[in-house]
C-alpha cells in the first residue's frame, strides 16, 4: 500500500504561487479580453453617434441652404417688381405727359382756317359714310359755323361723288358745341338717336386708347416678356 507523503511548508507555497500566478494570468486575459470588446463596442457606438451627427448637420444645412436661397429669390423677384413698376410708371408718365401736351394744342390745329376746313370736311364725311342715311345734322362750336358750312358743302358733294347718293348734311345752329370744345364736330342721325362724335377732343381720346400700343413700341422698344403679338 502506498504513502502519501505530506508537502513541505516551501512545496505548500510553491503550489500556491503557482496557482495565484496562474489565476492573475487568467484575470490579466479576461480583463485583455473585455477591454479589446469594449473599444470595439465604443468604437462602433462612436461611428454610429457621428453618422447620424454628420447626418443632421448635413439636413440643417441643407434646409437653412434652400431657406437663404429662395429668401434671395423672393428679394430678387421684389426687386425687380419694384424696378418693373417703376420703368412702367416712368414709361406712362411720358405718354401722359405727351397727351396732356397734344391736348393743350387741339386748338392750334384751328388757326390755319384752310386746313381746318379740310379737316372738318373729313370729320363729316367719316360720320356720313358711317350713318349712311340721307339726312343728318351737324353740331360745331358757334365760332366755326362758317368754316363748318363750307365743310359741310364739301363733304356733300364728295359724298355723292364716291357713292353717287344724295345726302343732306343739315348744320344744327340751334344747338351749338360748347365753345370749350377745341374742334371738330358732332353728326347725328337716327332721328336724334345716333351721333358719331369727331371732336378733336374725343379723337385724342381715341388715338390715346388705339394708338398707345404702337407709341409705346416707338418710344420704348419691343416689350421683350411679351409673348403674343398680334
Amino acid at each position: 500500500m502506498s504513502q502519501v507523503h505530506a508537502m513541505s511548508d516551501d512545496q505548500v507555497a510553491g503550489e500556491l504561487k503557482k496557482m495565484t500566478a496562474f489565476i492573475q494570468q487568467e484575470a490579466l486575459e479576461k480583463a485583455k479580453e473585455i477591454q479589446i470588446k469594449a473599444d470595439e463596442e465604443f468604437a462602433i457606438e462612436k461611428s454610429k453617434l457621428v453618422r447620424q451627427e454628420t447626418a443632421a448637420i448635413d439636413a440643417e444645412y441643407e434646409k437653412k441652404f434652400k431657406q437663404a436661397s429662395m429668401s434671395q429669390q423672393i428679394t430678387r423677384s421684389t426687386l425687380a417688381n419694384k424696378s418693373r413698376l417703376r420703368i412702367l410708371s416712368a414709361r406712362q408718365e411720358v405718354l401722359d405727359n405727351l397727351f396732356q401736351q397734344a391736348s393743350s394744342k387741339l386748338a392750334d390745329a384751328t388757326k390755319d382756317k384752310k386746313q381746318y376746313q379740310e379737316t372738318m370736311k373729313n370729320l363729316v364725311l367719316e360720320g356720313l359714310f358711317a350713318l349712311l342715311e340721307p339726312k343728318v345734322m351737324i353740331k360745331a362750336k358757334k365760332a366755326d359755323f362758317d368754316v363748318a358750312k363750307k365743310a359741310i358743302a364739301d363733304a356733300q358733294k364728295e359724298y355723292k361723288s364716291q357713292t353717287g347718293s344724295e345726302v343732306t348734311p343739315v348744320l344744327d345752329e340751334s344747338d351749338p358745341l360748347p365753345d370749350g370744345t377745341a374742334g371738330g364736330c358732332v353728326i347725328v342721325g337716327g332721328g336724334g338717336k345716333i351721333d358719331i362724335n369727331n371732336t378733336f377732343e374725343e379723337r385724342l381720346k381715341l388715338l390715346e386708347s388705339d394708338a398707345l400700343p404702337a407709341m409705346r413700341v416707338a418710344l420704348f422698344g419691343d416689350n421683350e416678356n411679351r409673348k403674343f403679338r398680334d
